[in-house]
């Protein structure tokens, strides 16, 4: 991907880096005092870090096994990565961060939990069961520097559900689910079930619906008929899980780069694959919003739990019955969400869950509980009704910018072909044996040159030149997806003009041959892959 569309305006970024940091400042002032003096951290989420602030827009992939979670991330970054293996069966049996470094490196679980550097501090009381199986893979590449993926374990089908993983698997990804900006929650368009393990990881995603995004997968592999029937049964069954007004927008689509098998429904596949792709791209450009809308979710839920707390703490007796009243009140606790509502005005969507409230609440002391500190509660109220309402301006400005941010995957991947999506980049030399081989001058197309040129002649070109649209359509008749098309056009238009010579449809049938082989394309252009005629015009612009 291009360098320059991940550069940032200046301007920018420095509101977004104001607005990130006016939310610190916030929670570290307003709302952390009353976390710790009401330990919301023993009954929720733990405190927040700067890591938590600082970090990247992180997605959650997941999905039952052999849905495509690994190869759907490899099909984002084009590359593979340290640690992924792809089957039908079982083959992620952990959680993996996918995150930029300028070193490829695989940093286990323990280390990350203690570094200030990352966001996973929190992690710990997980204990050795999860971190084992956690770790984190650095490698230098464009999309991981504006985000962050996270790779997760298929979960169980019904068949292999009396199998034990060793740690609280709903809870870690409602952990993750709390912190990151997108869940990308991938099904089996010809294997569809629901198992027990499912069922409860989408437990611990309620709440969080407004970051999940559905994936109807490998959809080219059922025909039409066959498709509508498994949408339909997928739709009905998230509909009985997820109990919200709002339908959950499910995406068909094949994610992974390499060719698609011929269906009816080839050109919904590419318009869906497209819609995914914008949701993606628009993450960083969000980010800043997405944390605000995370703290004020926080804020009104550690108000309710202050207002729970001091009920409790205020109907403990003095001496007497404590245990028998403990009890008592736990019983009664959905009575006393409903009268909190009432006396002080909290909106019921603010109270946690009332069952779970109920198991954390058998093993605390109700005598070490505090009632409501004044002070401490006109601080909450001033940060959401005033506080927050101060950034707006901030925010509003980054929205007015977002034309100059450049988020991943830009619109050059999503097939448009159009001229002014593809500007020419600095090329990167070729720094392997390979290119130490060849001779400066040799172009190693050129040995395939003629098989090629007879293409190109029987395409039509005007004046020794074929259109973007003659080039679209020899192009996707290789049912080669089309964000790999578009990298092959940027790759192949060296100058930029909208439209291929000789030189540059060799190129593009090279690089799209060597894709239907199985390897990667490059990132840039390397030296040795220039067309001659191209060369002096490159260099020039370099310098």
């Amino acid at each position: 991907m291009s360098i320059r569309r991940f550069r940032r305006n200046p301007k920018t970024l420095r509101d977004v880096n104001m607005v990130t940091e006016e939310l610190r400042n916030l929670y570290y002032k307003r709302l952390l005092p009353i976390e710790k003096y009401y330990s919301f951290h023993h009954f929720h989420s733990p405190s927040y870090e700067d890591a938590d602030f600082d970090n990247k827009p992180m997605v959650l992939v997941m999905g039952q096994y052999s849905t495509g979670k690994t190869t759907f991330i490899r099909y984002l970054i084009e590359q593979d990565f340290l640690g992924s293996r792809v089957g039908p069966e079982p083959t992620t049996d952990c959680f993996t961060a996918v995150m930029y470094g300028d070193v490829e490196e695989i940093i286990p679980g323990n280390a990350l939990s203690v570094d200030p550097k990352k966001p996973f501090r929190n992690l710990d009381p997980f204990g050795n069961g999860f971190l084992n199986r956690f770790q984190c893979v650095q490698m230098p590449n464009k999309v991981l520097e504006s985000i962050s993926i996270i790779d997760t374990p298929g979960i169980l089908t019904a068949a292999k559900r009396k199998l034990s993983r060793g740690y609280d698997f709903p809870a870690v990804l409602r952990w993750f689910a709390e912190r990151v900006d997108r869940i990308i929650l991938l099904f089996d368009a010809h294997k569809l079930e629901f198992s027990d393990e499912l069922t409860r990881a989408f437990g611990a995603l309620c709440g969080y619906e407004d970051k999940l995004r559905v994936v109807l997968n490998k959809a080219d592999r059922v025909d039409s008929q066959q498709l509508m029937r498994v949408y339909g049964s997928l739709m009905w069954s998230l509909g009985k899980v997820f109990r919200t007004p709002e339908i959950l927008r499910v995406y068909i689509g094949s994610f992974w780069s390499e060719p698609r098998q011929v269906c009816d429904h080839y050109e919904l596949i590419e318009l869906e694959e497209e819609d995914l792709l914008a949701d993606i791209r628009n993450l960083p450009r969000n980010a800043a919003l997405r944390k605000l809308n995370d703290l004020v979710k926080r804020a009104r839920l550690v108000r309710a739990h202050a207002h729970i707390i001091s009920y409790l703490k205020q109907e403990m007796p003095t001496i007497f019955c404590k245990e028998s009243k403990k009890h008592n009140l736990i019983y009664q606790l959905p009575v006393i969400f409903t009268k909190i509502q009432q006396q002080h005005r909290v909106p019921a969507g603010d109270f946690p869950d009332c069952t779970k409230m109920q198991e954390r609440l058998m093993g605390q002391d109700f005598s070490k509980f505090k009632t409501l500190k004044p002070s401490l509660m006109a601080s909450l109220d001033k940060l959401l009704t005033t506080d927050i309402a101060n950034l707006v301006p901030l925010l509003q400005q980054q929205e007015l910018r977002k034309k100059s941010l450049h988020g991943v995957l830009d619109g050059e991947f999503l097939g448009t072909f159009r001229p002014e999506h593809y500007r020419r980049d600095p090329f990167k030399e070729l720094k392997d044996d390979e290119s130490n081989e060849r001779g400066s001058d040799e172009w190693v197309v050129e040995r395939y040159k003629p098989k090629y040129d007879e293409i190109f002649y029987n395409l039509s070109p005007n004046e020794g030149k074929l259109s973007g649209t003659k080039v679209k359509e020899w192009m996707t008749s290789t049912l080669l997806p089309n964000s790999v098309l578009a990298h092959v056009w940027r790759l192949s238009d060296v100058d930029g003009d909208g439209m291929l010579d000789n030189e540059e449809f060799a190129l593009a049938v090279h690089l799209i041959e060597g894709k239907l082989e199985g390897h990667w394309l490059p990132r840039e252009l390397p030296s040795h892959l220039v067309p001659p005629s191209k060369r002096l015009s490159t260099a020039t612009d370099e310098e």
